[in-house]
């Protein structure tokens, strides 16, 4: 979900890490990478990670992980993640996190938060404390890509230059939207938090604290 590959955190990445691992020490498995909407960082970013890595995957439009889920095609999740609270758990990433969270739960399969220690906080004492970003509407009611086939409905401009990016509105034009950029996944629904030092349930965070590197 989202981009937390080597494009947003440098090196292997975050939640892309055990895929590269798994991948060099050889084993086989196939990921299944959600569009996350509305920005696509999915689509566009960590598919392109996974291809240029070599490794299987399918991009997955959001809504379809619970059916795939459903279906016993998904063994985990992993994500990575904006902020972690080191005293709580509480877990803030891209919209849509909380959603596949509680699908996991569900379905009893684990899911797994990859962070490197700078996402550790350790003020804050509750997940509602943390501010979510309302982005602007039109990524909602529209969409960006890139032109592919000449005549398509988008601008003239854009249509003469294939492989261009444009924007196409794919809403009722009279209605708005809204576009929450983050949600907070509870700490009950976190299997592990994957750390350069080792994996922590959410909950042994603040008794680990001086291992990941927080307060004495």
């Amino acid at each position: 979900h989202c981009n937390a590959g080597w494009l947003a955190c440098v090196d292997v990445g975050t939640a892309t890490a055990p895929l590269y691992a798994a991948q060099a020490a050889g084993r086989r498995f196939h990921v299944f990478c959600d569009e996350t909407r509305p920005r696509c960082q999915g689509a566009s970013l960590t598919a392109w990670e996974l291809a240029h890595q070599g490794v299987p995957h399918h991009v997955l439009a959001d809504n379809a992980a619970g059916h795939l889920m459903q279906r016993g095609e998904i063994d985990l999740v992993i994500v990575g993640s904006d902020r972690v609270l080191g005293r709580t758990g509480h877990v803030a990433n891209k919209i849509g996190t909380y959603t596949k969270a509680v699908l996991a739960h569900r379905h009893r399969l684990p899911f797994y938060v990859a962070i490197p220690l700078s996402t550790l906080d350790w003020e804050l004492r509750d997940g509602r404390e943390i501010p979510i970003e309302e982005r602007s509407e039109d990524e909602v009611l529209g969409a960006w890509g890139a032109v592919t086939t000449p005549g398509l409905r988008t601008s003239a401009a854009a249509a003469s230059r294939p492989g261009q990016p444009a924007y196409v509105r794919i809403a009722n034009p009279s209605s708005h939207a809204r576009n929450p950029g983050f949600d907070v996944t509870p700490p009950e629904l976190v299997t592990g938090i994957i750390t350069p030092v080792g994996i922590f349930k959410p909950r042994e965070l603040w008794r680990c604290r001086r291992r990941l590197g927080g307060p004495g």
